[in-house]
């Protein structure tokens, strides 16, 4: 599975037109799954999560033993009514040095996919080395740290753009905040 998360989440990465000009992604799915995959696709890939819970009009499934660039994890998923939603990645280091090697790869992971960062309001760029974030028009996605707070495990969040709207109250649509070009 890592392999596979690895190629889909991570791996379609920037290209480089034929002036010069690099671009990147803005769409944004999860584990090759777009937004808006039903419940029963999902699960019949995936195969039975470990719990499940609805709350608010949202269902979540709770998988374990998910490796994404060769680190454990384990996953919840985001399911309304329109299908899948989003989902977050919590990643298990048992140690400092685990912990900020893993933060620090999957970062240039999805900094190599999605370009350079903007950091919440689309001026600061990654003021704060343990957070970064990227709104695109095909969704959200949020990873963070905080090594001040014991056990904080690296945090990875992919969202759907009505789920963003919905839970964040930003509309990616109208967003022109985030990077489809370097600078």
């Amino acid at each position: 599975m890592c392999l596979l998360l690895t190629a889909v989440l991570f791996a379609q990465g920037k290209r480089t037109t034929d002036e010069g000009t690099e671009v990147y992604e803005t769409n944004v799915s999860f584990r090759d799954f777009s937004w808006g995959t039903s419940f029963e696709d999902f699960s019949k890939r995936m195969g039975n999560p470990v719990a499940q819970e609805e709350n608010n009009g949202l269902r979540s499934l709770v998988y374990e033993n998910i490796e994404v660039l060769g680190f454990p994890t384990y996953m919840v998923v985001y399911f309304s009514e329109n299908g899948l939603e989003g989902g977050t990645y919590y990643f298990l280091t048992y140690n400092l040095d685990e912990l900020m090697g893993c933060y620090n790869a999957v970062r240039q992971d999805l900094r190599s996919r999605y370009g350079p960062t903007y950091l919440f309001d689309g001026i600061i760029r990654e003021m704060r080395p343990y957070e970064c974030s990227w709104k695109l028009p095909g969704g959200y996605v949020y990873l963070k740290v905080n090594t001040r707070i014991s056990n904080d495990p690296v945090t990875l969040w992919c969202s759907s753009p009505s789920l963003t709207k919905r839970l964040l109250g930003i509309d990616l649509a109208d967003d022109k905040t985030y990077t489809a070009q370097s600078n």
